[in-house]
C-alpha cells in the first residue's frame, strides 16, 4: 500500500464516528467492570471514562461493583463507603450502568443491612463477593438467601492460582458447594476460576452457576470448552475492566468457534434472562 493510499484510509477512518452503544445490533452487556483502575477523581468521572471506552466498542451495559481503591476485607463503614460510590455512578448514568453491592462474610450484620439499603430499596440489582473469606462457609448462607428473596444474583470471584490463592480467595470448588446449598439462587463463578477447564468441570453439574469469562488472557478454546460443557445460556461476557481492555475480553467471544447465536447469547443473552426477573421488579427497562 502506497503512502498516499494509506494516508487517505487513516483520514476517513478517523472521520468515521465511534460505534455507538445505543445504536449497536447486537446489544452487549458487560457482567463485570469496576470503578477503580480507570481515570477521574469521582465516581460520576470514571464512570463517564467506562462509557466513553465502552461506547467505542459498542457495549451498551455496564455492571459495576466495588468501590476504590479495592478493600480484601472491608469493614462495615468500608463497605457502605465502596457501595455509596456505586450509587453515585448509577445515579449519574441510569440507563447505562446496573450496580451490585458489595457485601462480605466477615460482615454478616452489615452486609445485610446493605441488601436492604441497596437492593430492596435502591437501584442495585445483584450482590458482589470477593476474597473476605471462602464462599462455601456457613456465614455466607444468611447473604445469600436474602439475596435470592429479593431477586438478585450472586457474583463471587474465584480463582485456581498455581502460585497459591489468597487467603480467603474462594475457588469454583467452593462456588459449587455453596450453589448446593442455594439451587434456586443464580450465582456467577467468577472468571471461570481463571484456570478454565478445572473451573467449567468443577461448576458443570451445578444448573444455578453460570461463568463470565473476564479477566484472563484470550486463550483459543475457552469460550469454545464453555459453550461445548454449560451451554451458552450459562456463560456471560465480562472485561473487568479497568482492570482488563474490553476489547481483549470481546476477541474471546467474537474470535471463538462457535455459532453466531451462541455468541449473541454471551455477549447480552444470557445476563439479560438472568437480571430480566429483578429488571421487571424494579420496573427498569432494558
Amino acid at each position: 500500500m502506497n503512502s498516499t493510499r494509506r494516508s487517505f484510509l487513516i483520514q476517513t477512518a478517523a472521520a468515521l464516528p465511534a460505534t455507538s452503544a445505543r445504536t449497536s445490533p447486537d446489544p452487549i452487556w458487560d457482567v463485570h467492570c469496576h470503578l477503580a483502575g480507570v481515570d477521574g477523581d469521582t465516581p460520576e468521572k470514571r464512570a463517564s471514562e467506562l462509557l466513553r471506552i465502552a461506547d467505542r466498542m459498542g457495549i451498551e451495559r455496564l455492571v459495576v461493583f466495588m468501590g476504590y481503591p479495592f478493600l480484601a476485607d472491608p469493614t462495615a463503614e468500608q463497605l457502605r463507603e465502596q457501595n455509596d460510590q456505586v450509587l453515585r455512578a448509577l445515579r449519574a448514568f441510569p440507563d447505562r450502568l446496573f450496580g451490585f453491592v458489595y457485601l462480605s462474610p466477615r460482615q454478616v450484620e452489615a452486609s445485610l443491612d446493605e441488601l436492604e439499603r441497596c437492593v430492596r430499596d435502591g437501584p442495585m440489582v445483584g450482590v458482589k463477593l470477593w476474597i473476605a473469606a471462602h464462599c462455601n462457609g456457613p456465614e455466607l448462607d444468611p447473604i445469600v438467601e436474602r439475596a435470592g428473596s429479593l431477586g438478585a444474583m450472586v457474583y463471587q470471584h474465584c480463582y485456581l492460582k498455581i502460585t497459591g490463592n489468597l487467603p480467603g480467595e474462594s475457588t469454583p470448588f467452593d462456588v459449587a458447594d455453596l450453589a448446593r446449598r442455594h439451587p434456586k439462587v443464580p450465582i456467577v463463578c467468577g472468571h471461570a476460576g481463571a484456570d478454565w477447564e478445572r473451573g467449567i468441570r468443577a461448576i458443570r453439574d451445578c444448573p444455578n452457576v453460570s461463568i463470565d469469562i473476564a479477566g484472563s488472557d484470550p486463550t483459543a478454546g475457552f469460550v469454545e470448552m464453555a459453550v461445548r460443557e454449560l451451554g451458552a445460556p450459562r456463560v456471560l461476557f465480562g472485561s473487568d475492566a479497568g482492570g482488563r481492555s474490553f476489547a481483549s475480553q470481546l476477541g474471546k467471544v467474537t474470535g471463538a468457534a462457535i455459532p453466531d447465536a451462541a455468541k449473541r447469547e454471551i455477549l447480552s443473552g444470557s445476563l439479560r434472562r438472568l437480571l430480566g426477573p429483578i429488571l421487571k421488579t424494579k420496573g427498569i427497562r432494558a
